[in-house]
Formats: C-alpha cells, structure tokens, sequence
C-alpha cells in the first residue's frame, strides 16, 4: 500500500534499515536537451558511437556490481548486440529520422508491448529498457546525463530506478534512497541493503511544489519515512532515533566478537552470502562461520565472453584461501530467469522464471558447465569446498550433475590433475523440491528462501504492485521451510536458509521455530542478526 503525506512527511514501506540527513535531489527518469540533426551518415555514425560508449559504460558498471546486478545489467548488453534491432534503427535515420528519435521510437515501441504483456517478468523489464532508452538519449544529445551527478550524501528521490543508475551514484558519502513506487524486494532494494544504503519505497505521489522546497531531507528506513525541510524539532527527533539505531548497530558490532550465536541451548551458525571475492573485504566477514552462499554469475559478466577455467580457479581458490578450514559453499551458475547471458541462455523464452535456467541450463550446456565443474574440482582439493546446484527440481537432475562432476575428476586425475569431488547438495527453490524433500541423495540443503516464496506465492518479487502479497512469511512458505529442515534433522543433514529472509531480523522468530539452525546472510546483518538471536535467547524479543 502506498504511503500518504502529512505536510512535509512522507510514509512508505521499508526496503533497507538505516538514516540519510543531505541534501534532497529528484531525479527525473527522462533525458532533457536538444540535439541538432546532421547528415544522414553522420546520424547513422552518431547511433553507432553511443551504443559503443553506452555498451562500455554498463560493462564498466556491471563489472563493479558483480553477481546478480551484473546479470540484470547484461540485458541491456544483449540488446544493444542484437544486430536486427539496430538494424531497424539504421533504417529509419536511413528514412531521415535524427538518431536520437529514431533511437527513442523503437524503445518506446519496445517498451510499450513489454507493459502490455501479460507475463510479469516482460513487464518488469520494462524499466530496464526506459533506462537503456534514456541513457542513449542522453549520450546522443551530448549532456551531461550520462552519468548521475548526485551530491555526496544526498537523499536521492525518483519515481523508481533501476539498478544500472543505483550502481552510477557514488554512495561512500552515505546518503540514501526514497522511490515513489518500487518494492522491497526488487533488485535495487537487495543492492541498497547489500551496501548499507537506507531506502524507503512505494511512498505515493511527491507534488513538484514539495519537490523544490529547502535543500536537506531526513531519511527514516526503519520508520519508512521522508521529511522534506524538516523543522528544529523534526531534526532533533530524528537524530535521537539515529543514535538510538547507531548504539544498538554498536552494540551488535560487539556481540559478533563472540564466539557462537545460540538458540535455546543449540549453536546457530551464522555464515555470510557474497556476490564476489571483493565483498569479503567487509569488516564483518571475518567472524562468519564460513560462506554459505557464493554466487559465481559474476564471472559471466566479465567482457570477452564467457570465463576460462583458470579464470574461475582463482576466484574460487582466493574464497577458500580466505576462509581457511571454515566452509565455503559456491553455487554453480545460476544464468536464466532474469539472469541472460549472452552465448548461454537461451533467447526468446515466454516465461524465462519458469523456462530454462539454473542446473536445467547447465546441464543442457554441458560444454559450459564441464568447465566450471574442473575449476571447482581442482579447488575442492584446496579447502573445506561444499558445491551446491541451483532451480533443482527432480533427484535425476541432481544425479546427472553429480555424474557429469564425478566424471570431470576422473578425467583430471587421469591426466595428472589435483582434484576431487566435493560434498554436493541443492537450492531449495522450486516447491517441488521442498515437497519431495526425502528423494535427493544430497549432502546438504539450502533454502533459497527469495525464489521458493515467489513460486509458492505466485508473485514475481521485481513487481512492486505484488509487494503485499510477497510475504515471506505466509504459512505456505513455511510450511515448506520447515519440512526442508525436519527431514535435515531427521537425516543428519545440514539444512541451511541463504535468502533475504535470514537478514531479515523479524523472520528469524520463524525460521528458528522451523527449525533452522544454519543461516546465511550478507555481510552487513551479520551483526544485527547475531544481536538478535542473542536477544531471543534472552527473551528479549526483537524490540
């Protein structure tokens, strides 16, 4: 439900915890400025030197973003490679069209069978292809708009913004995020709370006379509030609850130097998800108990196609390196979904969340899949390596994986090679996987708690108009967690939860009730979530 105003205070829904006081900034999503037209070849040369310089500036900002943004951002790559679309473009400044029009009429046409599509997915892509449309506007007319110029520790208010122009702001200043109508579960949101940003979404309508009164803005992501030239009192009420929230964030900081987490006398343990071998370098990662989820789709955004097997190697040794004998569980390439991979995936699927993608993907490109299973073999012999497949649906496909693995080790140590066969587990994503739970010769689960809620609810977690039916913690959703962790208990297999659910300190009542013992969550809740559990144990409740 989208908030209302009081005055000068707007409420929305929370996406990311935390307080920006800066400067307000709208952003305005369309590209201004005019642009003189030159001859027919000049256009034509125009439209082929900003796709150029639009296809480096999202490589570069996808290179930096790593995991899941980078695969979000490599839909915008495909398009600008998809020599028929450009095509058509040529064709009509070949009509005499200026190329910034010309470029604008095909993404507008573009954009407007994506809203009137009836699959979510296609609609959600939407906004991406506004984004790409605006940004080669931009570079064609020459402006400054290829890139956000945001003041440091601004407050910054659009009516959404996809993830490439998040990525573009520079937020080592602080500063944070308020959307007229975005999701807390969107890309952004999961981008804002991996970096510590505060962002409230879904806040209504801001009126242009409420948009350009006073410079500053507080920022409330706990409260889910925006005030706009706050008086005396605002300031000092807000402040007050910043110290508060920085106090509690002290003392959780203090908690993480302990040496376990425990639950009615059974250890939590408490690992960390990472997107890359950078987000390792966050102050709190040293005091998880390990990594219980490395995505490696960033190692297919790297420019100059898809990773070499050496390529993969030394990210995967680096992680291990780091972690010592704690464990370490990668996940195999997680492409599809909204995750293209150009020269991977496959094009033109109806319904790219339901099509194929995860372990489906992999094992129907065994030529690709083959080389990121030598990598992790060589690397299972460097350290405590757990390996786990993604989009499991059935135990035969788990079989086929592990035989396809168990046969990239035999062919490298007949030639000599160092490697093994890691302990090998799944993603408790689809339903039917958590329903047939007993059927998986697995070494370990883990819940990948994002995408089991989206299937078992029927909401796509980009569409922030289904934001209040995306409720992790409907009934169905645990039910599902729990007979995942009961079998575990059952078995003696580890059972762990590695979605935003387990960053999410009013789930963990829930999950532990369910019977979840193993978390994994980004480094930034490390702390509060280990503050939570301990006030839980206490009978402190999550006040």
């Amino acid at each position: 439900m989208q908030g209302g105003a009081t005055g000068l205070a707007f409420r929305g829904r929370t996406a990311s915890i935390g307080f920006a006081h800066g400067p307000f900034v709208r952003v305005n999503a369309g590209a201004s400025g005019e642009r003189v037209a030159g001859s027919l070849v000049e256009e034509a040369l125009a439209l082929r030197s900003a796709i150029d310089v639009a296809s480096g500036q999202i490589a570069e900002l996808a290179a930096i973003a790593g995991g899941e943004a980078a695969q979000i951002l490599e839909f915008q790559v495909a398009l600008l490679d998809d020599e028929d679309f450009i095509e058509a473009i040529f064709a009509s400044i070949g009509e005499g069209s200026p190329a910034d029009v010309a470029w604008r009429s095909a993404l507008d046409e573009q954009i407007a069978d994506y809203n009137s599509a009836e699959d979510e997915y296609l609609k959600a892509r939407s906004s991406d292809l506004a984004d790409l449309r605006d940004r080669m506007v931009a570079i064609l007319r020459g402006g400054e708009g290829q890139v956000l110029k945001i003041p440091s520790g601004a407050v910054v208010c659009a009516d959404d913004l996809p993830p490439s122009r998040f990525l573009e702001i520079d937020w080592s200043g602080g500063g944070g995020l308020a959307l007229l109508r975005g999701s807390p579960t969107s890309h952004v949101a999961m981008l804002a709370r991996a970096r510590g940003i505060p962002m409230v979404v879904q806040i209504g309508t801001i009126t242009e006379v409420a948009a350009e009164v006073g410079p500053m803005a507080l920022l409330d992501g706990e409260g889910a509030t925006l005030e706009l030239d706050p008086s005396a009192e605002q300031l000092r009420l807000f402040e007050k609850r910043r110290e508060t929230h920085r106090k509690s964030r002290a003392s959780a900081r203090a908690i993480l130097q302990r040496p376990t987490a425990s639950w009615r006398g059974e250890r939590i343990k408490l690992f960390i998800n990472i997107q890359r071998v950078e987000d390792l370098e966050h102050a709190d990662a040293q005091y998880a108990d390990g990594i219980g989820l490395m995505r490696t789709e960033f190692l297919l955004a790297e420019r100059g196609g898809l990773p070499d097997e050496e390529t993969q190697f030394q990210a995967y040794d680096a992680v291990l390196r780091w972690a010592d004998r704690r464990p370490v569980t990668i996940r195999t390439f997680d492409a599809g979904g909204d995750k293209p991979v150009p020269g991977f995936t496959q094009d033109g699927e109806a319904n790219p969340f339901l099509g194929v993608r995860g372990l489906r993907l992999c094992l129907a490109r065994p030529e690709i899949f083959a080389i990121q299973l030598r990598a992790l073999a060589r690397a299972a012999v460097r350290g405590n390596l757990k390996v786990m497949f993604p989009m499991v649906t059935s135990a035969d496909e788990l079989e086929a994986g592990r035989k396809l693995f168990a046969d990239v080790v035999q062919r490298l140590q007949a030639d000599g090679i160092a490697a093994m066969l890691p302990e090998l587990g799944i993603m408790v994503e689809v339903p039917a996987a958590a329903l047939a739970v007993t059927s998986f010769r697995a070494a370990f689960f883990s819940i990948g708690s994002n995408d089991l809620a989206q299937y078992v609810l029927a909401c796509d977690r980009s569409n922030g108009a289904l934001a209040p039916l995306m409720d992790p913690l409907h009934p169905a959703v645990l039910e599902l967690i729990a007979r995942t962790a009961e079998h575990g208990r059952r078995a003696g297999i580890s059972v762990s939860l590695c979605g935003d659910m387990a960053s999410d300190p009013r789930c963990l009542p829930a999950l532990l009730n369910c019977g979840l013992r193993e978390l994994s969550v980004n480094s930034s809740a490390l702390a509060q979530i280990k503050q939570t559990i301990d006030r839980l144990s206490s009978g402190g409740g999550l006040g």
